[in-house]
C-alpha cells in the first residue's frame, strides 16, 4: 500500500465518501493551460454513474424498466414524480417548470430578490444595495462615500447605511483612484445568496424574526404550494415562510450540508433549478455514506421532506460550456423576449431557489 512504510494514510482514505464524490465531480482544469492565454480546458470527468432523470422520464413514458431503486410516485400531480427507495422523503420532478416560468424566476432572482430589505452576502461589507442588476447593466461603480466634501461624493445612492454609493463609470475614471470602489458587474458576479421572507442569519444559523423583511411574493408562494404537494402529509398545505436563493458561477460549488434549521421536517424544502445544468449529490445521514449523483437541469424541482431532511447534500459542479450546459431553450426564450442582459448572465450561471416552511 502507498504510504504504509511511513505510517501515513493516503489522502483519499482520509476523506469521507461524500468528500470523495465532491472531488470526483468538481471542476478542474488541465495543467497545461495554467500559464496559457488560451481558454482553459476542463479536465474530463466520468459521468457514467450520474442519474439522469431526463432519460428516466423517457423510459417511464415508453414503459421501459427504470433504473434499480427509482420508483414513480402514485399521486395526483400533473407531471411524473420519482422517488428513491433508499432515500425516503426525496422526490424529483423533471421539467416541472415551463420555459417561460424559468425565465420569469431567473429575472426575479436577478432584479427583485436581492432588493432590500432582503439580505445578500454583500450586506456585511457594503450594506443593502439597491438595483444591483440594473447598475451592472449600466456599468456603474459602487464607491466608498467619503462625505459631502469629498471628491468621491456621488450623485446616485444605493440606499446603503455603510457609506457606499453608485457612480457612473466615467465619473469614477475622472476622479482617479482615491476612493475604494468596485464595479457593479463584479458585485453581480460575486452575488452568492439572497434571502426572501423570514431572514436567515448565517452567523447564528437561525431565522431572525427581528430583521426587516417582506413576505415571499404571492406568485412564488402559490407555485411552491403546488410543487410541494407530492411530499406533504395528507390533508396539509405547505406554508412558504422563507427562501434562500443561491447563485452559482463557473467553478462554484455548494459543499455538503444539512438544511436543519426549520421546526417541522415533515414539511419539504422545495428546490427549483434554473440555468446551467448541475450535478447534485444526495448523501445519507452521515458524511461517510456514499452519495447518489444526479443531474439537475433548468426547470427541475427537488423536494426533501421527512428522513431526506437528515441527508447531506450539495452541488459540486455546474456546467457552463455550450456542449453540456443544456440551456438552448432558455437562450431562445430570452432572445425572443429581447432580454439580453439576463441571457448573458444565465449563459454561465445557475440559480437555485429553496423555499421553506420555517415553523
Amino acid at each position: 500500500m502507498y504510504g504504509s512504510e511511513s505510517g501515513t494514510v493516503p489522502e483519499d482514505l482520509e476523506r469521507t465518501a461524500f468528500r470523495r464524490a465532491e472531488k470526483k465531480y468538481k471542476l478542474y482544469y488541465e495543467d497545461t493551460y495554467k500559464s496559457s492565454k488560451k481558454k482553459r480546458k476542463p479536465k474530463p470527468v466520468d459521468l457514467s454513474e450520474v442519474l439522469d432523470f431526463n432519460s428516466i422520464l423517457e423510459s417511464y413514458y415508453q414503459n421501459v424498466e427504470l433504473p434499480h431503486g427509482v420508483v414513480p410516485l402514485r399521486c395526483d400531480f400533473d407531471r411524473p414524480v420519482f422517488s428513491l427507495e433508499n432515500r425516503p422523503g426525496f422526490y424529483f420532478i423533471p421539467g416541472a417548470l415551463r420555459v417561460k416560468e424559468q425565465c420569469q424566476w431567473i429575472k426575479e432572482s436577478l432584479t427583485s430578490f436581492p432588493q432590500p430589505p432582503n439580505r445578500t452576502n454583500h450586506n456585511a461589507f457594503y450594506g443593502p444595495i439597491n438595483d444591483l442588476f440594473i447598475a451592472a447593466n449600466e456599468r456603474k461603480v459602487l464607491v466608498a462615500d467619503g462625505g459631502s466634501n469629498s471628491e468621491c461624493d456621488p450623485s446616485v445612492s444605493n440606499g446603503g447605511v455603510h457609506g457606499w454609493k453608485f457612480f457612473e463609470e466615467r465619473e469614477v475614471s475622472s476622479k482617479g483612484s482615491t476612493c475604494k470602489s468596485v464595479s457593479a458587474s463584479v458585485l453581480l458576479r460575486k452575488l452568492r445568496w439572497s434571502t426572501l421572507g423570514l431572514q436567515f442569519d448565517w452567523s447564528k444559523r437561525n431565522y431572525d424574526v427581528s430583521l426587516p423583511h417582506k413576505k415571499i411574493p404571492d406568485t412564488l408562494c402559490q407555485l411552491a404550494k403546488r410543487l410541494a404537494t407530492p411530499a406533504m402529509p395528507l390533508g396539509e398545505e405547505f406554508q412558504p415562510e422563507g427562501a434562500i436563493v443561491n447563485y452559482f458561477g463557473p467553478g462554484d460549488m455548494l459543499g455538503g450540508h444539512l438544511d436543519d434549521m426549520e421546526a417541522d421536517w415533515s414539511k419539504p424544502i422545495v428546490s427549483m433549478s434554473l440555468g446551467c445544468k448541475a450535478i447534485f449529490l444526495l448523501g445519507g445521514k452521515h458524511r461517510e455514506d456514499p452519495p447518489i449523483a444526479m443531474f439537475l437541469r433548468s426547470g427541475d424541482v427537488v423536494l426533501m421532506a421527512g428522513e431526506a431532511r437528515e441527508c447531506f447534500h450539495g452541488v459540486p459542479r455546474i456546467f457552463t460550456d455550450g456542449e453540456n450546459d443544456e440551456i438552448v431553450t432558455l437562450e431562445r426564450q430570452f432572445s425572443h423576449e429581447d432580454d439580453f442582459s439576463a441571457l448573458e448572465y444565465i449563459r454561465s450561471s445557475r440559480i437555485n431557489i429553496n423555499i421553506r416552511q420555517v415553523y
